[in-house]
């Protein structure tokens, strides 16, 4: 067995403690109103169900199928727009990033700086978001193994980085799939790592529409169980009014009127996994 990982601080969360430790939100800034409007669903839900979160959407999908798909809004637009509805929701706020430039405005706004799967090795991209003093996760890309994300870690450290988090986001398998390995958790968290699942993007189909990504969202909340019950310290779920009419990853995403049952099913395991593991 590896090092034990210390817990991550995020404002006054503690990822890896007591209790888990939710992203939730859409996909995608699809306009300021319906931002507005989701982010309080979303808190009301996360009360309920007795769960902290993250408040997350993207500012721009950079890396989308076809020239023809929605973008966002463009990034300090965006970062100043989940600034705002984070302090009047009293949650942090994530998005992710994809050029040094993005990342120092960004770090104005946003708690924690997600750096994309297809960018986790981006050497530039790592220090940057390291010297902002911002929490940073890195979503381990679809093409590398568990044990990889050790040199990311390096070069987190190296950079001056003392909050930082990986997320497990399921591996290429054949064309248009992925499959998501739960061995990869406890591989992970032994080189003293702290690990997030991502229940969404595990289940999507990249360019599997064609001209957009598919998936199967129904199944979203079935990973998430596993990766709980694997021990990962934190769910990563994209959440939806009506995902039919989302302007990205809509197949992959919770309907928003079922993730209240879904974020107490998995806090109950989460509860259950640290209690036996103590």
């Amino acid at each position: 067995m590896g090092k034990s990982p210390n817990t991550v601080a995020i404002g006054n969360l503690r990822l890896g403690g007591e209790r888990p430790v939710f992203i939730l939100g859409p996909c995608v800034i699809e306009s300021e109103a319906f931002i507005r409007e989701i982010g309080p669903a979303i808190r009301d839900i996360a009360r309920d169900a007795g769960v902290d979160f993250i408040f997350k959407a993207s500012y721009d999908k950079a890396n989308r199928s076809s020239i023809k798909s929605f973008r966002g809004t463009g990034c300090e637009a965006g970062c100043r727009l989940l600034a705002e509805v984070g302090a009047e929701l009293g949650v942090p706020v994530t998005t992710d990033v994809h050029t040094a430039e993005e990342i120092i405005i960004a770090a104005d706004f946003i708690d924690v700086l997600q750096i994309p799967a297809f960018l986790c090795r981006q050497t530039d991209l790592i220090e940057t978001a390291a010297k902002t003093g911002r929490v940073v996760n890195v979503k381990k890309g679809q093409f590398l193994a568990p044990w990889d994300v050790k040199n990311i870690a390096d070069k987190l450290d190296a950079f001056g980085c003392e909050n930082y988090f990986f997320t497990e986001r399921g591996t290429s398998f054949g064309y248009n799939n992925l499959v998501a390995d739960m061995r990869s958790i406890p591989w992970m968290q032994e080189d003293g790592l702290r690990v997030v699942f991502d229940a969404t993007h595990s289940v999507q189909r990249p360019g599997g529409e064609g001209t957009s990504s598919g998936g199967d969202g129904r199944l979203a909340p079935v990973l998430a169980r596993s990766a709980v019950a694997a021990g990962c310290d934190g769910v990563f779920m994209e959440t939806h009014p009506d995902p039919s009419k989302a302007l990205s990853d809509g197949p992959n995403q919770v309907p928003l009127d079922r993730l209240g049952g879904v974020l107490t099913q998995l806090r109950e395991i989460y509860t259950l996994v640290r209690r036996t593991t103590a």
